[in-house]
């Protein structure tokens, strides 16, 4: 068994990146592990034609770490990967980084977390998760998807040896990186037909390359490129207004509206890509691009789920059949049952997953009672409609380091946060999610939980974010100290 000492982070993405970057700055000594062999994460493990982010690059970097190199106004997978290696690179994480071994199993015996992994077990005081929840790729169950002699693969583990060309490519899932890659797909195949359970609402995206001018004042004056991340932001912030008030989103809407319009000429066809429920119950998606793609004429949108795969042909609800070479899902990924629950476990071997039973709570998306030193970066409800990820992340990263300065300070062993906090912490998500447009009755999708509950999103804005997930409060939490861990 290998001694890490204070802190053991699962994930090399972008929430591992960054707690290792502050953890160094601050003088702790940590161990990541992650199942790559480099860092990114999503960013890594996403690298589907058309893959880029739907957060304007002004925001889609740390504040600790600002990028005036950006290609385009909307980062792009490759850039969006260099990025975080350079990062970690520039502020000294990649020595402390462990590729290629993934967590089997991580579990608090009274004292300590023992991990398990591929490339060892090893044994640390705190344990930081930053697995995200674009980590494991979700495939539905489809019956005869085994037999289906053709070529099979999710946009998260994309096939780039398949020579797409001239082939009848099935195209499961309207999700975000449908939207991306459709549109690639669709000039390379002879026919492309999409089955669409569900339309999704789309804005224009105001994507752009940035000039060699924009790119030499972000270098030269810094302080342009933050005052661009603060314009950004408050552009969003206005935006989350409408998902916090459903009876103002029908403006916005509007916008959604035209953007079908304007791409979709075939009145029949604009009627089936036109959704039918409130906007932003569901991921709202950034295209210029995909609507074209789907009204050209080599494009079948099927409104229909897939239900069963005969032999070549992929069938619909309805009987729908079609004969393709192909099958690409961009269905998504587990989002509101993350992979790392089934592997983190308390002191009586009570994983994760055996305690929040299909719903994950979590207070303040970070600390889960019954498990001591531990701490979840974009955990459950930490998720946001119109936000960065990454200032959620940094958010939840500052929470943790105030953890342990508190720690440290006060000789404390092991924290765990009081259940009456995380109880009513999480009634007061739930109850100001109901008047969001994230939890309308009828609405399903990835946010909603096989109980029927939201546990992904934050229902608040993002300036209360910062505001709330900021100091460690000692008061919200059962502290053991050194000495009586010794005891114990």
């Amino acid at each position: 068994m290998t001694t890490v000492g204070d802190i053991l982070v699962i994930g090399a993405g972008p929430g591992g990146v960054a707690a290792g970057a502050r953890l160094r700055r601050a003088g702790y000594d940590f161990l990541i592990l992650d199942r790559g062999s480099e860092v990114g994460g999503t960013w890594r493990d996403n690298n589907y034609p058309g893959c880029a982010c739907d957060i304007a690059s002004s925001l889609y970097c740390f504040s600790f770490a600002p990028n005036p190199d950006w290609q385009r106004a909307y980062g792009e997978q490759p850039e969006i990967r260099d990025y975080l290696e350079r990062t970690a690179r520039d502020f000294d994480v990649l020595r402390s980084i462990r590729f290629n071994e993934e967590v089997k199993s991580a579990c608090w015996d009274g004292q300590a977390w023992q991990v398990e992994s591929t490339g060892g077990t090893y044994s640390a005081r705190v344990l930081v998760t930053a697995t995200g929840p674009w980590s494991a790729p979700l495939v539905p169950d489809i019956p005869g998807l085994d037999e289906f002699p053709g070529e099979v693969f999710h946009s998260a583990r994309w096939n780039h040896d398949y020579d797409l060309a001239g082939k009848r490519v099935a195209v499961i899932g309207t999700g975000a990186s449908s939207v991306q890659f459709l549109p690639l797909v669709q000039q390379q195949v002879e026919n492309l037909y999409l089955f669409q359970r569900t339309a999704p609402w789309i804005l224009p995206k105001s994507d752009y390359a940035l000039s060699k001018f924009e790119k030499a004042l972000y270098r030269r004056y810094p302080g342009s490129q933050k005052a661009m991340r603060n314009v950004q932001y408050g552009i969003l912030e206005s935006l989350s207004y409408f998902f916090r008030h459903p009876r103002a989103m029908p403006v916005l809407q509007k916008a959604a509206l035209w953007n079908i319009r304007r791409g979709v000429k075939d009145e029949a066809l604009r009627k089936v890509l036109t959704p039918d429920f409130v906007m932003g119950c569901r991921r709202v998606l950034l295209s210029n691009t995909y609507y074209p793609a789907v009204a050209a004429d080599n494009v079948e949108v099927i409104p229909q789920e897939l239900v069963r795969v005969e032999g070549d042909r992929v069938v619909g609800a309805d009987g729908t059949s079609r004969a393709v070479d192909a099958i690409l899902f961009g269905t998504g990924f587990h989002y509101s049952d993350p992979q790392i629950a089934a592997k983190v476990s308390d002191e009586n071997g009570r994983t994760l997953e055996d305690l929040w039973k299909g719903s994950p709570e979590a207070y303040l998306g970070t600390s889960i009672h019954g498990y001591p030193n531990l701490f979840m970066l974009l955990g459950p409800n930490m998720g946001s409609g119109t936000g960065s990820a990454i200032a959620a992340i940094e958010a939840q990263v500052r929470y943790v380091l105030s953890a342990l300065d508190t720690m440290r300070d006060r000789g404390w062993h092991s924290v765990d946060v009081r259940a009456g906090v995380q109880d009513d912490y999480n009634a007061e998500v739930q109850r100001a999610m109901s008047t969001t447009v994230y939890n309308p009755v009828g609405c399903t999708g990835n946010y909603i939980d096989r109980n029927g509950r939201n546990s992904t999103i934050w229902p608040w804005s993002f300036v209360r974010l910062n505001r709330r997930i900021k100091e460690f409060v000692p008061e919200e939490y059962h502290a053991v100290t050194r000495k009586e861990s010794a005891m114990s």
